[in-house]
């Protein structure tokens, strides 16, 4: 393996805040496949397929970017097949992406499989690749210098060597004063990693970001409301994502505000969660509290609903 070297994100001039926001996660290459009708078993179906970057981490480091008053940076590996399209279209979004390049796994891959109704919900196909390889040897301390916000992906949970990295990560966050927000990223993977161990592995965390069946499973409890503030026992802020009904967001056992969700009409409602995590601690680091951020979130939400594939649109 070898690690490509940071790139910078061309906005000369630019005055980042005091600090910048780290993400630890995935990078993605997501084949979106939108049919026309119902699936045919044994036939074509016409559909719309593209290629497009995604991957949960990459996603919010996007988000988070396309306000240009923060400056976003991104540790994630990917493979060779890839790496150099990867960077591109980070760098495009106002990203400092330092990309760890494995030789031996190729990137991550996705099928989206977007429904063909209104709400345009989506199943995913997934192979976790070179992010599932992302280590603590691919971590250093050093990478929190100028760090006000680290965030750390969920998909970083599901496999051994990045559980690691996240404990490793952690724990040098606390150290030096960095607040640490986590997306739990996946319900079907919850269910496999368990919730206890979850739980475990996000002590010391700020801020949690779960969706609302996250929570709920989190939680064994069916109503949202109830599940975002049980969870905040646990975690100083819970923001939990809910869709068309806005956001909840939950402090010391009381869910505080109810964020209403901004109307939009889906075409693609992949990578919503990470566009409000994006904007939400882009919102952070820029002085709002929680139930402004947490605006910020629903309205970035309503954007990438919008838009095929879970990125904003390149910088003009």
């Amino acid at each position: 393996m070898h690690e490509a070297a940071d790139v910078a994100d061309g906005r000369r001039g630019h005055t980042p805040p005091a600090g910048a926001l780290l993400v630890v996660g995935d990078v993605v290459t997501d084949v979106v496949a939108r049919p026309r009708g119902p699936l045919a078993t044994g036939t074509d179906t016409v559909a719309t397929i593209r290629t497009v970057p995604g991957g949960a981490g990459a996603n919010v480091a996007c988000w988070a970017a396309r306000d240009d008053r923060v400056e976003v940076r991104l540790l994630g590996r990917v493979g060779t097949d890839s790496a150099v399209w990867h960077e591109r279209e980070l760098v495009a979004r106002g990203v400092r992406a330092r990309l760890v390049v494995d030789e031996e796994a190729p990137t991550a891959t996705v099928i989206c499989l977007v429904d063909a109704d209104a709400a345009a919900e989506r199943t995913f196909l997934t192979d976790s690749g070179a992010s599932l390889r992302l280590s603590p040897d691919d971590w250093s301390d050093a990478l929190l210098d100028g760090v006000a916000r680290l965030h750390l992906s969920g998909y970083l949970l599901f496999s051994e060597p990045s559980r690691a990295l996240v404990t490793v990560a952690l724990a040098a966050a606390r150290a030096c004063g960095v607040p640490v927000s986590l997306d739990p990223a996946s319900a079907g993977f919850l269910v496999e990693l368990g919730v206890d161990r979850f739980l475990a592995l996000a002590e010391g965390v700020d801020v949690l970001l779960p969706s609302r069946d996250e929570a709920c499973l989190l939680t064994g409890l069916p109503d949202p409301a109830d599940a975002a503030a049980k969870l905040s026992h646990h975690v100083p802020l819970v923001v939990a994502k809910q869709g068309v009904e806005g956001a909840l967001v939950a402090r010391s056992g009381t869910v505080i505000a109810h964020v209403p969700a901004v109307p939009a009409t889906p075409r693609d409602t992949t990578g919503a969660g990470d566009a409000f995590t994006g904007a939400f601690l882009a919102a952070l680091l820029t002085g709002a509290g929680a139930e402004e951020a947490a605006a910020e979130g629903c309205r970035a939400g309503a954007s990438a609903v919008e838009r095929v594939g879970g990125r904003p649109p390149v910088r003009g």
